[in-house]
């Protein structure tokens, strides 16, 4: 084969996969919007009951956190953390090595992270049912997001259960606040507690701004996943912050990475 047809047999291949990925990114688009479409942005009876305060239930909030191998974005450990709501007790850990079959790509995080997230949770409900979460808290996005459906809704609408978004640093969504705006509006973030909404221009809420303590003045972002109210949302992380990051994202986050430090690769689990 001539230079000539090898670079025109490339050019052919480059254009086949450039016209495949966009098939895929218009999929993924409608697959969000087609789900959207589900999402419930009000109190659960579960959630209601939570609140109420008024019976002697146990109840168990979950968190779900990924993280990667140093330089690699393939490997990585799924992690998933029960406890009991208020005393933050943890009663459940699973933790297993995974490798990603999709590649990162802003905006559609979900399609990466919810099904090794479904496996773990799916593993829980045959070894320990009776820790099965009444809210799961996700290291992600819920309607703070470019479609208004991060993997937080994605998850709540797949598991038809209350989720919450709380993410560590801001995404930028078009309408929304620039980092510049942000920046200054949250330094009046004064004590624990104090939330700033973030809204679009057209002044939809999409999630608020929560310094979660005293000593971190860094705040968490916080929205609806499924089933909860942003302000049931926000009164259930508060309940969860012993430090700036709520206790069951957190510990998903510290015990995936020691998982990772120690270079385990069976699948590691706790039920109390």
């Amino acid at each position: 084969m001539s230079e000539q047809s090898e670079a025109k047999q490339t050019d052919e291949c480059k254009i086949v996969k450039t016209l495949v990925l966009k098939e895929v990114m218009i999929w993924k688009v409608k697959k969000q919007l087609e789900l959207k479409q589900k999402v419930v942005v009000a109190d659960s009876s579960v959630v209601r009951s939570i609140l109420s305060l008024n019976n002697n239930q146990t109840y168990y909030i979950a968190g779900v956190d990924i993280s990667f191998v140093k330089n690699n974005n393939v490997d990585a450990c799924a992690a998933l953390v029960i406890l009991s709501y208020q005393e933050l007790k943890v009663v459940y850990k699973r933790l297993e090595m995974i490798k990603m079959t999709a590649p990162y790509v802003p905006g559609f995080l979900a399609f990466r992270e919810v099904e090794p997230i479904l496996h773990l949770y799916n593993t829980m409900l045959q070894n320990a049912a009776q820790y099965k979460p009444d809210v799961i808290l996700v290291d992600g996005n819920g309607q703070l997001h470019p479609r208004e459906f991060g993997l937080a809704c994605h998850l709540g609408v797949l598991l038809d259960m209350p989720c919450i978004g709380v993410a560590k640093t801001l995404i930028h969504v078009e309408g929304v606040e620039d980092i510049v705006t942000h920046k200054e509006r949250k330094s009046h973030l004064e004590k624990r507690g104090s939330v700033l909404e973030l809204k679009t221009d057209s002044g939809r809420t999409l999630g608020l701004a929560l310094r979660s303590t005293d000593s971190s003045k860094n705040p968490i972002y916080i929205s609806v996943g499924h089933n909860i109210s942003l302000e049931s949302a926000i009164t259930i992380v508060m309940q969860c912050c012993k430090y700036r990051i709520p206790e069951p994202v957190r510990l998903a986050d510290i015990c995936s990475r020691e998982y990772l430090l120690q270079k385990k690769v069976d699948p590691e689990e706790f039920i109390d």
